[in-house]
């Protein structure tokens, strides 16, 4: 019978349970940082229970901790969630990359980096933008803080299956346009909610051509359009990207193998698919407080339409007749889960000789848990994935874009569009 990538690796990891009702699943990888886990860790010793898995099991510091001066934790909270992790992670037997560890870092950058995050597997972490590690042809979704308990204690999840949706990307990508442009184009075209009740998929002529930094990109970013999970299926791509990491399977090609029998049969398998042509996409700005309030550089602001539009202007002091070079900035950010792989800090090149900060591993401003805060009325151009009211810092103004969009911004002061003869 004809399947997806999806329903493979979902057939795979159930135990028990009916299609249409909640399922057991098998969970193959569980990542864990300090925010999501002090409870759960604490149910486990009111009930007398260890963890299922610790072998499967990888912890990190990633939320909340300070990424200058690294060991110098002021907020109290953070510190007590630190070092309650640490705490944990020993009682339990969990491996952990701890604040200064050459392992440490963004739990979704480090899962890939350290070859853990791996084809058909099912990977949860107490984080919603667990789904970028469905690039590599995995099923990953972020779970609640009770379900990591669940998780930790029975190596299982209970889920109901979502129905399925491919995204076919066509055409090729113009010179410097980035996966991040393509994520958020799609999600200005179909909204911040088409993708809930699906998992998607992204395949196509334009996603076979992506670096696995790239497609990690666009799997992250599944989340602000309302699903849980985006994945791509796993080819040579993922392969050499995987091979020769610490947690890489000793066997490869055995694993590559058995990796290579997830895949999409038909794109008529997927209960729904959508579209999107790359070949005349424009670097994309955030103007609004969600990701889907977004335009191509080069054009005016959109016209508002309803009530929520109209907030949005107003919380980030921008007007109608303008276009995104308009936008003045005070601070960039080029960093998160989104956006701070090699491949994007490649991009932007050079940062301290151009006067930038360099931080150690961690979220960093892309969520203001830690003290690297973007100030209340400052408009920031950001690399990372969300642009709500106060997710950089209480007040602040967020414009999301790419890597490459944003160090040109950090040298103009405003928005450009790096797509012009000046810069290709």
């Amino acid at each position: 019978m004809s399947k997806t990538l999806f329903d493979k690796i979902w057939e795979k990891n159930v135990i028990t349970g009916e299609v249409g009702e909640a399922q057991l699943i098998y969970v193959d990888l569980h990542l864990v940082h300090e925010v999501t886990s002090p409870q759960p860790f604490d149910g486990l010793r009111s009930t007398n229970r260890r963890v299922r898995r610790p072998d499967l099991t990888f912890a990190t510091m990633d939320h909340n901790v300070p990424t200058k001066d690294i060991f110098n934790v002021q907020d109290q909270m953070s510190r007590l969630q630190m070092d309650t992790l640490v705490k944990n992670t020993k009682e339990f037997n969990i491996p952990l990359a701890s604040i200064g560890d050459d392992k440490q870092g963004i739990v979704h950058i480090v899962g890939p980096e350290r070859g853990l995050t791996q084809p058909a597997k099912v990977i949860v972490c107490g984080d919603s933008h667990t789904a970028a590690h469905g690039a590599f042809g995995a099923i990953a979704f972020g779970i609640g803080t009770s379900e990591v308990e669940h998780v930790l204690a029975t190596q299982t999840i209970w889920q109901v299956k979502p129905k399925t949706m491919g995204i076919k990307v066509t055409g090729k990508l113009p010179k410097n346009t980035y996966a991040k442009d393509v994520i958020m184009g799609i999600i200005t075209k179909y909204g911040v909610s088409f993708g809930v009740g699906y998992a998607i998929e992204f395949y196509g002529e334009t996603v076979q051509n992506l670096s696995m930094e790239a497609r990690m990109t666009m799997c992250n970013m599944s989340i602000e359009a309302g699903s849980r999970t985006g994945m791509v299926q796993p080819d040579q791509t993922t392969f050499d990207y995987i091979e020769g990491r610490e947690q890489a399977p000793k066997d490869f090609e055995s694993a590559k193998n058995y990796w290579s029998q997830f895949y999409t049969d038909d794109e008529s398998d997927f209960d729904k698919i959508l579209t999107f042509d790359v070949s005349n996409l424009k670097p994309m700005v955030t103007w609004g407080t969600n990701p889907g309030m977004a335009t191509a550089v080069d054009q005016y602001l959109p016209e508002i339409k309803d009530e929520n539009d109209a907030n949005a202007y107003e919380y980030i002091g921008l007007h109608l007749n303008m276009k995104p070079v308009d936008i003045n900035l005070d601070y960039i950010f080029i960093g998160s889960c989104a956006n701070s792989r090699y491949e994007d800090l490649e991009i932007a090149q050079i940062f301290e000789d151009a006067g930038c900060e360099w931080r150690e591993p961690g979220c960093s401003a892309c969520l203001a848990m830690n003290p690297d805060k973007i100030p209340a009325g400052k408009h920031v151009a950001s690399t990372s994935n969300r642009n709500f009211i106060g997710r950089q810092g209480a007040g602040s103004r967020t414009h999301l874009a790419s890597p490459a969009m944003v160090a040109a911004a950090g040298i103009a002061g405003h928005f450009v569009d790096i797509t012009t003869d000046e810069f290709v």
